[in-house]
């Protein structure tokens, strides 16, 4: 089985505060990891050290993806390599249209993997029937990105954009933020027709609901900054009946 993350001792810090405190973090091929956690134990924080945010500073660990040392890429050259972030507060980008924006994206994983540009047919092609998977009005991508988008529609967008990236590692940060169960379904749907044997999923959630739709084949629990335990679907029910005392408790 095909190993793509390896997360070794990992320390990172923001504005000299440790953050995270020593995390060991595998993902194969094939598989979806859930992270979870309460308010404040690092779960966003490690999303965005693993795409490659400035804001944090790495000050101990190993992160290897695919065989390559990932701290030693910048941001845009961890995206090409087939990283995606899907942020619990999609940003706006006013004056940028989503089609233009996506199909510079596109080109520049194409441009990585070594295959040819598409042409903008080719292109509009593939908008089609990627908006398909996550029921996204064809309408919004001629809008600028998530400009006056609902949060609804900007969570669907982000799944978009994931499907037309065709990542080899997700890391979803808290999509199931602010969604109905409407929007909820639709997304996570998106989520699972885009599963494959070749990529990976990593969902951070605080919520197992999320998971109802999701299926995670390992769960982790983190508090303050390390993961506290492991293991399947079954961790998380257990965390929705009893909460996290439980667990930290131990911990303590």
């Amino acid at each position: 089985m095909k190993n793509i993350l390896t997360v070794k001792g990992l320390h990172a810090t923001i504005d000299g505060k440790e953050i995270l405190r020593g995390i060991d973090f595998s993902v194969n091929a094939g598989e979806v990891h859930a992270i979870m956690g309460p308010n404040g134990s690092g779960k966003s924080t490690f999303a965005s050290v693993i795409a490659g945010s400035p804001r944090f500073e790495v000050t101990a660990g190993e992160v290897i993806y695919n065989g390559q040392n990932l701290l030693e890429m910048n941001i845009e050259e961890r995206a090409r390599a087939g990283i995606f972030l899907g942020f619990q507060y999609p940003v706006e980008i006013p004056g940028v249209s989503m089609a233009n924006f996506m199909k510079l994206a596109v080109a520049r994983r194409r441009e990585y993997l070594g295959q040819p540009p598409l042409s903008s047919g080719e292109f509009l092609k593939l908008m089609r029937e990627k908006g398909k998977v996550v029921e996204l009005d064809s309408k919004l991508t001629g809008r600028a990105v998530n400009e006056g988008f609902s949060g609804g529609e900007k969570k669907k967008n982000e799944i978009f954009q994931m499907a037309l990236l065709e990542p080899e590692l997700a890391i979803l940060d808290e999509t199931d933020s602010g969604l109905d169960i409407d929007a909820l379904r639709i997304v996570a749907t998106g989520v699972n027709k885009l599963r494959t044997p070749d990529n990976a999923t990593v969902v951070i959630t605080h919520y197992q609901r999320l998971l109802d739709y999701i299926v995670p084949d390992f769960v982790h629990v983190l508090y303050k900054g390390q993961i506290i335990m492991s293991g399947t679907k079954e961790l998380a029910l257990k965390l929705e009946h009893e909460g996290y005392d439980w667990l930290i408790n131990q911990y303590k």
